[in-house]
């Protein structure tokens, strides 16, 4: 709670309102609730209003200071259809195909965070991971000098022994199933970016293999180890302090007795507070096991690279997983043009006049 608490003083200072599409949701509802009360900023319910005010009245929520919008009845809905129309891929679709897609939540919510209705997005509670990101893609661009889109989780131990006093950011957890070399070292680059924005010192990232500086030969192994020069390149043309090291096990990353004893001259062996996995299997699998085995708080998937804050969360997640994720794309929004300088100015069918 350490971590979250110092995410929840933050946005207090500069609140934001961030859209839920997932509107009748009852964990969404919780979650938008407690938004409110902890004075973080103004959530925004997508839906139905009779079916959000009934769910909120069965759990016993009360809607102040919640916004309620039903895209069908919405003002905006004819200004979001045209622009939607603009965007180069739909061009050619039918009026009632563009206003029947424009209306599904996911994509008014994309449409309002990217035309500044909203300063950021949260869904995925009752949906699966490409409806949500489908939309994103579709509508919000990659950030400028940006070329990969990546999510990342953030986890919150117990143990305080663990990366930065218990706080460790894990990628690419949720959008690149075999991430190139080049990908992986964006993944690595913008995740850093977001643990220097969120925790307020120099990441140190580990590149994680099941082999240890050359422990064991591989073509997949050389890919881990490519990945993590050129992300040392990117960092420094970024002008982002961080360390890189790998290939490292896991081991290595996170205990420094085991470092010492296999790599005693790294700067982030068994002081790693990012840990970029090589593909989508091993960077899910090993989320997951660490959340529910060790009973860590897991916010994510924070999506990094988009021109807009967003996130799209797990079906399995918890009211505080959400309302987490909630704040933490918030805090995001405060100084988004640091970390992609130039985003969020443009808007959609803008970027595709050619």
């Amino acid at each position: 709670m350490r971590f979250i608490a110092s995410i929840y003083e933050k946005l207090q200072r500069h609140p934001k309102r961030i859209v839920f599409p997932e509107g009748a949701e009852p964990r969404v509802i919780q979650a938008a609730r407690q938004f409110y009360s902890l004075r973080l900023g103004v959530p925004i319910l997508l839906g139905d209003r009779t079916r959000i005010k009934a769910a909120a009245e069965q759990l016993n929520v009360t809607l102040e200071g919640v916004r309620i919008i039903n895209p069908a009845e919405n003002d905006e809905l004819e200004t979001f259809v045209k622009r939607f129309e603009r965007l180069r891929r739909f061009r050619g679709l039918r009026d009632d195909e563009a206003r029947e897609t424009v209306l599904m939540p996911n994509y008014f919510g994309a449409m309002m965070v990217a035309m500044h209705r909203a300063d950021a997005l949260v869904s995925g509670a009752n949906e699966f991971a490409g409806a949500v990101l489908r939309p994103l893609f579709q509508i919000i661009r990659v950030a400028p000098h940006t070329t990969t889109v990546s999510g990342c989780t953030i986890l919150e131990a117990e143990d305080s022994r663990f990366g930065e006093d218990g706080v460790l950011f894990l990628a690419d957890c949720g959008v690149i199933p075999e991430p190139t070399v080049d990908q992986l070292a964006d993944v690595a680059v913008e995740t850093a970016r977001l643990a220097r924005q969120l925790l307020g010192k120099p990441p140190r990232v580990a590149f994680l293999s099941y082999s240890t500086k050359g422990s064991a030969t591989h073509p997949s192994i050389g890919r881990v180890q490519a990945a993590v020069a050129l992300a040392q390149q990117k960092a420094q043309a970024k002008r982002l302090e961080a360390q890189f090291d790998g290939e490292l096990q896991v081991d290595a990353a996170l205990i420094p007795a085991i470092a010492q004893r296999k790599v005693p001259d790294s700067p982030v062996a068994g002081r790693a507070t990012v840990l970029i996995f090589p593909d989508l299997n091993s960077g899910n699998i090993g989320s997951r096991l660490v959340q529910h085995l060790a009973r860590t708080t897991a916010y994510g998937q924070i999506l990094l690279g988009l021109d807009r804050p967003a996130a799209d969360v797990s079906r399995g997640s918890s009211t505080h997983d959400i309302l987490g994720v909630a704040a933490i794309v918030g805090v995001q929004a405060i100084d988004y043009h640091l970390l992609y300088p130039g985003a969020g100015e443009q808007l959609p069918g803008d970027m595709y006049d050619d």
